[in-house]
C-alpha cells in the first residue's frame, strides 16, 4: 500500500495496540485520550468505561495525589517506576508498575502518558508464598522445626577435585561457626546459593528456617513488603503479615543478586544488620529479629560499588566473610568429575545406562569456556541424554549451539560470523534462564522487544 494512504494516527494507535505493556493517555484536563486493551485488561475495566472520561471518574479510589498521571500533569515531571495501588470501579484491587511521562509538542505539554506493567497476580503470588513459609515454619517435628529445609545442599554434596574450591569449602565450614553475614560472589551458574545453603546447614541454625529471595525478581516496593511485611492499613488492600525477616527469624535469610535492590532498599537492609530492628510497612512498631543475612553477587562487589549498584556501606558491613567462587572454566578437573556425577543422576532419572562420554567429547569439554558454569554443564548432560541412541554420550549429541563450536568448523565470513554468534548468545542466554525472554534480555542487556525480534529472525 502506498505511504500516503497511510493515517498516522491509525498507524500510531495500531502501534500502541501491539506492546504488551498497558498505556493510558490523558489530556491536561485528566481525560483519557487513548487506553490500550493490555490497560484495560490490567485494571479490569471496558475501553468504555475509561474512554473519553475524566480520570478521578473511571477510578473513584485515586485522588490527585495517588494518581500518577495527574501527578504528572500537575508537575510536569516524569515518574519512573512508581507502583501504585488502587481500587477499580468493580471493587477489584489493582496493582501496577508505573512509569509516567509528560507528552510535549512544540514545547508546550498536551498531556500524560502510562506505561503500567500488572503485578498484581505476582503480588498475590509471593504473598501466598510468604504465608506458604509461614505455615512451614509452625509445622513441628522431632528432627527439624522446619520441614522445608530438608532440600538444603551441604558440604558433603560440593563435588571438587580443585585445591582452591576445597579451600573456600574449609573456609566456609568455618564460617558456619559464626553468625556473622556473608557475601559470596561469582559468575551465574557456579553455585552460590548451594555454597550458603551448606553454610547454613553447618551451622547451628540448621534447624531454623533457611528462606531465599531473589532480589531482581520484585519491584522495589514488592520486594520491600515482601521482606518487611505489612501493617493492615499500610495501603489499599493491605493485610497484617509477616515479612521474610520475621519469617526467617532463628535461621538464615539469603538474599541473591544484591546489586539488584534498589539503593534506598539497600539502606534499610544496613539499618537492620546494624541493630537488629525491622519495621512492617505502615507500621509503627519495630520488632528484633535473630536471622543470618547471606547475600550472593554475580558481579565483582567492587565494580558494582563503583558502579553504584551496591551502597559502600552495605559492601563494607557484609565483606568481613566474603567468598569468590571460581568460574567452572578455571577448575578444569571439576568438569569431567561433575559430568560423570550428572550422567549418573539422570541414568537414575530418565531410567538410562550411559556409560560416560568418549574422549572427543572430554576434550571438547575441557576446551569449552562454559559460560553459564556448572549449571549449563548440567543442562547440557541432561540434553544429551535425552538426545542420544548410544550408551555413550559423544559429540553428535550435543546442542546444536555447542556442535558449531567443535574443532572441524571452517572459518566464516565475518557477516555469517557475527549472526552466529549473535543466534548463539541469545541461545546460551535462553538456555540459562530457561526460556525466560525478559530474564534473557536483562542478561544480554538488550531490551526485551529486540529480543523477541532477533529470536523470531534467526531462531
Amino acid at each position: 500500500m502506498p505511504s500516503e494512504f497511510f493515517n498516522t494516527s491509525e498507524v500510531l494507535e495500531a502501534i500502541l495496540e501491539t506492546i504488551d505493556e498497558g498505556i493510558h493517555v490523558i489530556d491536561p484536563k485528566g481525560q483519557t485520550i487513548f487506553y490500550n486493551g493490555v490497560a484495560a485488561n490490567h485494571d479490569g475495566m471496558k475501553r468504555s468505561e475509561v474512554l473519553g472520561k475524566p480520570l478521578l471518574e473511571a477510578f473513584p479510589s485515586l485522588n490527585h495525589k495517588s494518581s500518577t498521571l495527574l501527578r504528572v500533569i500537575k508537575s510536569e515531571k516524569p515518574i519512573y517506576n512508581y507502583s501504585q495501588s488502587y481500587v477499580n470501579a468493580h471493587g477489584r484491587i489493582i496493582e501496577t508498575l508505573n512509569t509516567t511521562l509528560p507528552i510535549y509538542v512544540d514545547g508546550f505539554m498536551i498531556g500524560a502518558i502510562e506505561i503500567a506493567k500488572d503485578y498484581s497476580s505476582l503480588k498475590q503470588l509471593s504473598e501466598r508464598l510468604a504465608d506458604l513459609e509461614s505455615s512451614l515454619k509452625t509445622i513441628k517435628s522431632p528432627e527439624r522445626k522446619t520441614p522445608g529445609n530438608r532440600g538444603l545442599y551441604s558440604f558433603a554434596e560440593i563435588l571438587t577435585s580443585d585445591p582452591g574450591f576445597k579451600g573456600l569449602i574449609s573456609q566456609g565450614k568455618k564460617a558456619a561457626r559464626s553468625s556473622s553475614s556473608v557475601l559470596v560472589y561469582g559468575e551465574s551458574g557456579v553455585g552460590k546459593e548451594l555454597f550458603v545453603q551448606s553454610i547454613h546447614q553447618d551451622s547451628n541454625r540448621s534447624k531454623e528456617p533457611f528462606i531465599a529471595q531473589n532480589c531482581a525478581a520484585l519491584p522495589e516496593s514488592l520486594l520491600e513488603s515482601l521482606l518487611f511485611g505489612t501493617a493492615k492499613g499500610s495501603y489499599t488492600g493491605a493485610v497484617e503479615r509477616q515479612g521474610l525477616f520475621e519469617l526467617a527469624n532463628g535461621g538464615t535469610l539469603f538474599l541473591d543478586e544484591l546489586q539488584s535492590m534498589p539503593i534506598d532498599l539497600q539502606a534499610k537492609l544496613l539499618r537492620v544488620l546494624e541493630d537488629g530492628f525491622i519495621r512492617r510497612i505502615g507500621g509503627t512498631k519495630s520488632v528484633q529479629v535473630n536471622v543470618r543475612i547471606m547475600a550472593a553477587m554475580n558481579i565483582d562487589p567492587k565494580k558494582a560499588v563503583s558502579e553504584n549498584r551496591l551502597r559502600p556501606d552495605l559492601f563494607y558491613r557484609l565483606n568481613v566473610l566474603s567468598y569468590e567462587l571460581p568460574p567452572l572454566r578455571e577448575r578444569i578437573d571439576d568438569i569431567e568429575l561433575l559430568s560423570e556425577h550428572f550422567i549418573s543422576i539422570f541414568n537414575s532419572k530418565l531410567g538410562l545406562s550411559i556409560k560416560g562420554m568418549d574422549e572427543e567429547t572430554k576434550v571438547f569439554f575441557r576446551k569449552y569456556h562454559w559460560p553459564g558454569n556448572v549449571r549449563e554443564l548440567k543442562h547440557t548432560i541432561e540434553f544429551m541424554m535425552n538426545h542420544t541412541e548410544n550408551d555413550v554420550l559423544n559429540l553428535e549429541d550435543l546442542p546444536q549451539f555447542l556442535k558449531k563450536r567443535t574443532p572441524s568448523e571452517k572459518i566464516l565470513p565475518l557477516r555469517e560470523a557475527m549472526i552466529e554468534m549473535e543466534t548463539k548468545l541469545i541461545t546460551e542466554a535462553l538456555h540459562q534462564t530457561n526460556g525466560n525472554v525478559l530474564q534473557a534480555s536483562k542478561l544480554l542487556q538488550i531490551p526485551r522487544q529486540t529480543l523477541q525480534y532477533k529470536i523470531k529472525k534467526h531462531i
